[in-house]
């Protein structure tokens, strides 16, 4: 049966880039009536070009957006070719450093802005900056405790920009709906108190997923939808706690079905009226399901930390079956990424690994990035891994079975660094738990 994950959808068209370069030919005329109607075919044509190439230059600049949490194909590996995998000691260039506040929100990153959430002194605040030089375009905060149950506390989720719009969740179920230009407030509401659905217990950390008309987060027992245009609840799955990944869209058989991970099973159901298609039971110790679900085929992989490990199931009409469960790759918090077969993520323990789509084999396991036997996070590009380390420490490394290459090494943080990194046009963002936002120059020359 074919599975298969729509591409990415298009969070800001191309057309909107060259609408904000268009202009109409017809603005334009020429002194001389007789020059007009020598030369104004031909002005026209040239001014028509001049606008088209402009509105392509305009989309070539930002084509590499990284606008929502794991990226436009919500799989955690960029497009991007080209930039630096080389450094000298010290590590690539910093462009600009920011504080945002407590918290492990990764970046979004669209149209030349980069926004991030963080908390200081039980407020909420969600940044928006220029990406080239850090300048702070606007800021938009709201009560929100800090919420530091035996870690820092702060919010997890990513912001989402789809088109002119930011959409946030907040770890107590606020979700504020944002003009992308200004930060001014379209609407917002708190889910987890006008749905009944209780707060699990380190807050709700999903990031919004925005697909058409519709918003869905992991609010409730196997997710919510609301209206995107005016945050009304379409459907709710009931108030039992929620794990703690990002819903995942998915085909199966030809239909449309989204992929929740609550907190005790992982759920596939309706995105048009929330119907439970079928569930496949996971528990794990504090309910702590995090890592976002991975599909390639008519298979989807699963993980979790506390011991509890990864299982490749096998979808088709109904339930799912396991082709594998082991515990080699538990991944407590952050997702793996899959290229060319295999697996690459962070152990639980710490250790980086590359394991086996197929069948889990653990192809190598590199311990040098660990600290206290915590883990850190990774994204990928141009068939290598960009890991940062549980301390700031910055890694470029190949992407293959073969065992653990490092290309670069840097320290670019201090203190807790659990947050995933972002490459997007040749930047590379990083943030720590107390909110030390660094921007890198990677750009390839």
């Amino acid at each position: 049966m074919e599975v298969t994950r729509p591409g990415g959808q298009g969070l800001t068209p191309a057309g909107s880039c060259v609408s904000s370069a268009r202009m109409s030919a017809s603005q334009f005329t020429l002194v001389s009536s007789g020059s007009r109607s020598r030369f104004c075919p031909l002005f026209r044509q040239c001014l028509d070009l001049l606008i088209l190439l402009a509105g392509l230059m305009a989309w070539n600049a930002h084509a590499l957006d990284w606008p929502r949490w794991r990226g436009p194909d919500l799989n955690g590996i960029s497009k991007e070719t080209g930039w630096l995998a080389t450094w000298p000691a010290e590590g690539p260039k910093q462009l600009w450093k920011a504080n945002v506040g407590i918290g492990f929100s990764s970046i979004a990153v669209s149209q030349g802005r980069a926004y991030t959430m963080g908390n200081q002194a039980n407020q909420d605040t969600v940044f928006c900056f220029e990406a080239e030089t850090g300048k702070e375009v606007w800021k938009h905060t709201y009560p929100a405790k800090l919420g530091a149950q035996s870690y820092e506390g702060g919010p997890h989720a990513t912001p989402t920009v789809e088109a002119s719009r930011v959409y946030t969740l907040s770890k107590w179920g606020e979700i504020v709906c944002l003009d992308g230009e200004t930060g001014k407030s379209i609407w917002s509401k708190n889910v987890a108190r006008e749905s009944g659905a209780k707060v699990p217990t380190w807050g709700f950390a999903g990031s919004v997923l925005v697909q058409g008309d519709t918003l869905y987060v992991n609010v409730g027992k196997a997710g919510m939808a609301l209206a995107k245009a005016d945050g009304k609840i379409l459907w709710n799955t009931g108030p039992e706690p929620a794990g703690y990944a990002t819903p995942v869209p998915i085909t199966v058989g030809g239909q449309a079905v989204l992929a929740v991970f609550g907190s005790k099973a992982l759920f596939a159901v309706d995105p048009k009226t929330g119907k439970e298609l079928w569930s496949h039971p996971w528990k794990t110790s504090w309910d702590v399901n995090a890592a976002d679900p991975i599909l390639q085929g008519d298979s989807l992989f699963i993980s979790s930390g506390y011991d509890h490990g990864g299982a490749l199931l096998r979808l088709g009409a109904g339930a799912p079956s396991v082709v594998w469960e082991k515990k080699d790759m538990r991944n407590h918090y952050n997702s793996c990424v899959l290229l060319h077969g295999h697996l690459y993520g962070f152990d639980e323990k710490g250790d980086l690994r590359c394991i086996e789509w197929s069948s889990g084999t653990v192809k190598w396991s590199e311990s040098s990035l660990k600290k206290k036997n915590t883990q850190g996070s990774l994204m990928a590009a141009d068939g290598k891994l960009i890991a940062l380390g549980p301390d700031g420490e910055l890694a470029i490394v190949e992407a293959t079975p073969a065992g653990f290459k490092a290309i670069s090494r840097a320290q670019v943080l201090s203190g807790k660094c659990w947050t995933t990194p972002v490459l997007a046009n040749g930047r590379l963002y990083c943030r720590n738990a107390a909110g030390d936002l660094v921007c890198l120059d990677v750009k390839g020359r």
